[in-house]
C-alpha cells in the first residue's frame, strides 16, 4: 500500500454517497507498499480501506481481483471483500482513478517472523490454493518468467550503481532460468506476493490475508517459493531452515507437494528471488517525486538470489 494520489475531503464525501456505509468520520493515507494509493476510512458504521488504482494495475484486471476475493471469502479464506455501491457496482472513479472500498481486517503484520508464524502462513497458503482451484476466471502472471528479460532491460544500464556485480549476476541467473524453468507443475490461483505486510495476525494466530493485486494463474509451488524468500530469511540474510521446515510442513499437511514440485523448488526459489530483485531494482531507480512511499532495497533479494544459486536440492530448505 502507498499514497500516490491525494484525495480531498469534498470529493471523498461525494464518493461515499454512492455507498451505504455511513458518514465519513476520518481518513488517512497508508504509506506501506508500492502499488496503489490506499487510505484508512473510518465511518459511522466501521473501518474500511479505500484503494485508488494507479497506472501499474491494469484496469481490465480489476474484475478478476474483486471476483477472486469474493470467491475466496465464500470458501472461508479471511480476506477483504469489496463493498458494493448502491447500484451494485464494486468499482467507481475518484480523483480520476478507478477506486473501490474494501472491508477492514483486524490484526497486524509482524515485523519479525517466528517459527509459529511461518507455519501459519504455510497452512494458510495451502488453504488458499485449494480454495482457488474452482475459481473460473483466469489471469496470466504479468510478472512471470516471460517478463523478466524486459524488466531487466529497464534497469540494466544503471544496475551497477546499486551494486557493482549486479548486472552480471542477474544476467547469469536469468539465462539459467530461461533455459531450465519448469513448465509442467500443478497450477492454480496463487497470491504471488505473500510478504509479511500482506498477512495479519492476532497474537500468533493468522487472522487474514490482504493485497491480492499480483494474484494470477501459475504454478502453485512457485507461490510457496515466494514465501520461502519472504518468511524464512533472517535480517542478516541467512536462511532459517527451522522456519522453512515449519512453513513447508504445514503447507503439506493441507496440500502435499508432488515429487516434481519438490525437485523444482530450488529453481523456483531462485526465480522468485530474481522476480522481486528486478521489480525492486526498477522501483529503487524510478521512485516518483513527492510520493509518500519508501521503496524496498533490491540488495536484499540479490543476496537471497545468490543463496538459492548455491542450493542443490530441496532438502536444504527442510523438505
Amino acid at each position: 500500500m502507498a499514497v500516490y494520489t491525494e484525495v480531498s475531503d469534498r470529493s471523498l464525501e461525494a464518493f461515499l454517497l454512492r455507498y451505504d456505509i455511513g458518514s465519513l468520520l476520518s481518513f488517512k493515507g497508508i504509506a506501506e507498499g508500492v502499488e496503489n494509493s490506499n487510505y484508512l476510512l473510518r465511518t459511522e458504521q466501521a473501518n474500511f480501506i479505500l484503494t485508488l488504482y494507479e497506472k501499474r494495475v491494469n484496469e481490465k484486471d480489476l474484475p478478476f481481483f474483486i471476483g477472486l476475493l469474493d470467491h475466496l471469502n465464500k470458501k472461508g479464506i479471511s480476506c477483504p471483500v469489496a463493498c458494493r455501491q448502491n447500484n451494485g457496482s464494486a468499482l467507481g472513479v475518484l480523483a480520476k482513478r478507478p477506486a473501490a472500498i474494501f472491508t477492514f481486517l483486524d490484526g497486524v503484520s509482524v515485523t519479525k517472523a517466528h517459527v509459529r508464524h511461518c507455519g501459519e502462513v504455510g497452512r494458510a497458503l495451502a488453504d488458499l490454493h485449494l480454495a482457488g482451484l474452482d475459481f473460473e476466471m483466469k489471469r496470466d502472471n504479468a510478472l512471470g518468467l516471460s517478463s523478466w528479460r524486459g524488466l531487466f532491460d529497464l534497469s540494466k544500464s544503471r544496475a551497477h550503481t546499486v551494486q557493482h556485480s549486479l548486472t552480471n549476476d542477474i544476467e547469469r541467473t536469468l539465462q539459467d532460468l530461461e533455459q531450465n524453468w519448469p513448465c509442467d507443475l500443478p497450477k492454480g490461483i496463487i497470491h504471488a506476493d505473500l510478504f509479511r505486510d500482506n498477512v495479519f495476525f492476532l497474537k500468533e494466530d493468522l487472522s487474514g490475508i490482504i493485497d491480492f493485486y499480483f494474484a494470477c494463474y501459475d504454478a502453485l509451488s512457485y507461490d510457496l517459493a515466494i514465501c520461502l524468500n519472504a518468511w524464512c530469511f533472517e535480517p542478516d540474510y541467512s536462511f532459517n531452515i527451522t522456519k522453512a521446515k515449519a512453513l513447508l510442513r504445514e503447507y503439506q499437511a493441507v496440500r502435499p507437494l508432488t515429487e516434481q514440485e519438490k525437485q523444482a523448488l530450488p529453481l523456483l526459489a531462485r526465480g522468485a528471488s530474481l522476480r522481486f530483485l528486478l521489480t525492486r531494482l526498477y522501483d529503487w531507480l524510478e521512485v516518483p517525486e513527492n510520493a509518500l512511499v519508501t521503496p524496498h532495497d533490491p540488495i536484499e533479494y540479490w543476496k537471497k538470489m545468490l543463496f538459492h544459486e548455491s542450493v542443490e536440492s530441496a532438502v536444504e530448505y527442510g523438505l
